[in-house]
This record gives structure tokens, C-alpha cells and sequence, in this order.
């Protein structure tokens, strides 16, 4: 059986999404850290890009990046640009 998706339906999350949204949560919330929602895929996965480099200033992000693979980077940026 397969199980389909409405065209006008977000993406469905990936499972690594869930270690973000504490943060970053869909909605922006009133969390200080950066909204993340409806960003531009390739400005979250330069961004993450950049935390793993160490060349963007971060207090966790630095660490936290490191622990996604590109793939999965791209999954999770690819799903907040959806967000609206």
C-alpha cells in the first residue's frame, strides 16, 4: 500500500529535524535563535556548512553540526525552506 501526500501538503519532516526544532521551532516561537522557517535550503546548508568548519561563530551550533551528514543537511534545510 502506498501511502501518498497531498500536492498542497508540506514535506514531510525528516527524522533528524526533531534534534532542530527545539531551537528552532516551525512556527519561529520566542526562541532568540534564528527562525529558520521558509529560509532559503542553500543559506541553512551554508550556514551548516560553515558551523562544521569552524568558520562561523556558534556557541553549540559548531558541535551540533558536525554530527549530520550532507545528506541528511540537505533533508533538513530542504524542509525548513518549505515551511512557510
Amino acid at each position: 500500500m502506498t501511502v501518498s501526500q497531498p500536492a498542497d501538503a508540506a514535506p514531510l519532516s525528516p527524522p533528524d529535524v526533531a534534534d532542530c526544532i527545539g531551537c528552532h521551532p516551525r512556527d519561529g516561537g520566542s526562541s532568540s535563535v534564528p527562525r529558520l522557517a521558509g529560509r532559503d535550503a542553500a543559506e541553512i546548508t551554508a550556514a551548516m556548512t560553515a558551523f562544521r568548519a569552524g568558520t562561523r561563530a556558534a556557541t553549540v551550533m559548531d558541535r551540533i553540526a558536525k554530527g549530520f551528514s550532507d545528506d541528511e543537511v540537505a533533508a533538513i534545510a530542504a524542509w525548513y525552506a518549505a515551511q512557510k
